[in-house]
């Protein structure tokens, strides 16, 4: 087992992917009431090693048998994965133990305490004792002064900390966070992150579910789009948003504004603070167009701006195809 203090060493001299998929199939058993279920079809995927990977998609999409299959709970039917440059099949071993998974529900120990479930956890992962970083990790994390509470006794936002916690016992070099912040409230999710982010800074490769896309859109750096179990698309955030061809004239009115005098606009809606939004695609439209198309509807114009796409809108075009 490597030591607990050392980053993991990968099995290729190069490992530009942190994780890589190639072809990746799970279809689950059917029985008489259902048929066979194709829950991935043929996942090709890279996640750049030192990257915070937001991997999103609807419910349904494969996100969570992926995620299983790389963690060793879930056999794949078909296609190679490799962790850290450790293939799943080949070095079943080295691959889990490069990576820690956050699970999106709350299981822990609650006859325990945080201290004693990550003593139970670094040694389910064969770490020494003289390599372990138990303190350590509860004291990054804030949970130095509950290390010797029973867990039963932690709040939620404390439980889930817990489980970043207990995903790192080993350091290992890529972690999963399936839906970590899930009804944790706003504070918390905010330490959380910045204990993540911190995880991070120090070379971790962070690989995140979530559907708060505000929260993916802030934190991450890589996005990687699954529907229906295949690979919509992945690439840089920046680059990702930019290539959605929309944009918004938000124009501020003197006046209320008729419901009538919008519709007279294409692409034109008045949202409930009175201004009126215009949904544009700037390759064939221009904003000069669109202020003449203002100006005839006889609006007053108090004050104009634009907002470009964000995650959600490129969320929506790859899932569902949304033109809203």
């Amino acid at each position: 087992m490597p030591d607990a203090n050392e980053p993991i060493a990968p099995q290729e001299t190069i490992v530009d992917a942190a994780i890589s998929a190639r072809g990746l199939r799970k279809v689950y058993a059917g029985n008489k009431k259902q048929p066979p279920k194709e829950a991935l079809k043929g996942i090709d995927l890279d996640v750049p090693r030192g990257s915070v990977f937001g991997l999103l998609g609807p419910n349904g999409a494969g996100k969570s048998t992926l995620i299983n299959i790389l963690a060793g709970l879930v056999n794949k039917s078909s296609g190679s994965a490799k962790i850290w440059g450790f293939d799943i099949d080949q070095n079943p071993r080295q691959a889990r133990a490069s990576i820690g998974v956050v699970p999106q529900e709350l299981s822990t120990d609650v006859f325990f305490t945080p201290k004693e479930a990550l003593e139970i956890q670094a040694g389910l992962y064969g770490v020494p004792k003289s390599q372990r970083r138990t303190m350590p990790i509860l004291q990054s994390l804030g949970l130095e002064d509950k290390a010797d509470a029973y867990v039963r006794m932690l709040s939620g936002g404390m439980k889930r900390r817990l489980l970043v916690a207990k995903a790192m016992v080993h350091s290992p070099p890529v972690l999963i966070l399936d839906e970590p912040t899930a009804g944790v409230d706003i504070e918390l999710r905010r330490q959380l992150w910045d204990q993540v982010m911190e995880l991070h800074e120090k070379g971790v490769t962070v690989i995140l579910t979530t559907h708060y896309l505000e929260e993916a859109q802030e934190l991450c750096d890589t996005i990687g789009i699954i529907h229906n179990g295949a690979v919509r698309t992945v690439q840089p955030k920046d680059e990702l948003i930019a290539s959605l061809d929309r944009k918004t004239l938000i124009v501020v009115p003197e006046a209320k504004l008729d419901e009538s005098v919008a519709s007279s606009i294409p692409g034109a809606h008045i949202k409930p603070d009175g201004n009126l939004h215009i949904d544009y695609r700037p390759s064939t439209t221009r904003v000069s167009d669109l202020l003449g198309g203002v100006n005839a509807a006889g609006i007053q114009v108090k004050d104009i701006s634009t907002a470009e796409a964000d995650l959600e809108d490129v969320f929506l075009e790859m899932t569902y195809g949304s033109n809203s």
